[in-house]
């Protein structure tokens, strides 16, 4: 193969798909096994890192392109730009940013995929419990993000709700609860936080933490409406915040009553129902109960963690780690 085609090929990689990454990768396996006699040496962190970075490489001070090699440190190689002189390496302004024992990053990138609690992979990774409590928001805070462009066809939306929790904090504004506790209050109020679950029938998936209490119009005009494509029937149980938000914003809206019994009924586009969404509610809820109650400040993270399980839209700890340092596949 000539440079010029080789460069070609290169710039393709970036398009392959989970599948065919994997194809690829067995068979550069036994084209090495082949000619060296033995097997390729397994993936490091430090590798999965600076290959993952190596396209959008730019200095975080001036985002300048114009780089030099500047020595290595912890095992990655560090760069100067020429414009500003600032030095930096791959995890310079991501969140795995100064973390230390890189060489355990993808065993605990397995452990997040196994959804073990912060106890179960400290046992496995032999660190303390804190540092996978550290690491596990630090390798979320980005994973959260990689979700679809938008909704489209038949989308469900519909909240679920979780009491507040403000476990970790120093200075509480309420009495503290004795292992989670139950509301004060009968119902949906102010005591419980709403996360509101919107789904298309192809699986593809948004979840917004709107606040305490039930949700209203103008947070589904903030959170929802971005994510919907214009000719999307949106479908919810009979909520008068989603017929406001309907009219409001003209789009095209069916509803089941469920109070009545009604859990589906015949539209133009097929049947309608919200069973995808409380199907998905009651898996988080159900996956949730394994780590004790989490905070809610961590909310995001979870949800964010629960959509890449769910979804196998990360499938690998190489995948998982790429996306903590915001590198997704295509």
């Amino acid at each position: 193969m000539d440079a010029c085609t080789y460069e070609a090929f290169l710039q393709k990689i970036a398009d392959l798909s989970d599948g065919q990454s994997a194809d690829l990768l067995s068979r550069l396996t036994s084209r090495i096994t082949s000619v060296t006699g033995k097997e390729p040496a397994p993936p490091t962190a430090a590798g999965v890192i600076e290959a993952a970075a190596a396209s959008k490489l730019e200095c975080p001070r001036c985002q300048g392109r114009q780089l030099y090699r500047h020595g290595e440190a912890n095992g990655l190689q560090r760069f100067r730009c020429r414009a500003c002189g600032r030095t930096f390496n791959s995890l310079t302004g991501t969140p795995l940013a100064r973390l230390r024992l890189k060489e355990k990053w993808l065993e605990y990138g397995a452990c997040l995929l196994d959804s073990q609690t912060v106890r179960q992979a400290a046992a496995q990774l032999g660190v303390n419990k804190n540092t996978t409590m550290r690491w596990r928001h630090r390798f979320l805070d980005r994973t959260k993000s990689d979700r679809p462009a938008c909704l489209s066809g038949i989308a469900e939306a519909d909240e679920t709700f979780l009491l507040e929790s403000k476990k970790g904090a120093r200075k509480l504004d309420r009495p503290a609860r004795k292992r989670g506790g139950h509301a004060a209050k009968r119902g949906i109020s102010d005591e419980q936080v709403c996360i509101l679950v919107a789904r298309d029938r192809t699986g593809s998936t948004f979840d917004f933490v709107t606040g305490r209490g039930p949700v209203t119009r103008a947070q589904l005009v903030e959170h929802l409406l971005p994510k919907l494509a214009a000719d999307t029937l949106l479908v919810t149980d009979a909520n008068a915040a989603y017929r406001a938000f309907a009219r409001q914003t003209g789009i095209p809206h069916a509803f089941v009553n469920l109070r009545a019994g009604v859990r589906m009924k015949q539209h133009a586009r097929g049947a309608i129902h919200v069973q995808n969404v409380n199907g998905y509610h009651s898996r988080f809820h159900t996956w949730l109960r394994t780590f004790n109650g989490v905070a809610t400040r961590y909310l995001g993270n979870y949800l964010g963690w629960r959509w890449a399980v769910d979804q196998q839209r990360i499938n690998s700890p190489e995948t998982l780690l790429r996306a903590a340092i915001g590198v997704f596949n295509s």
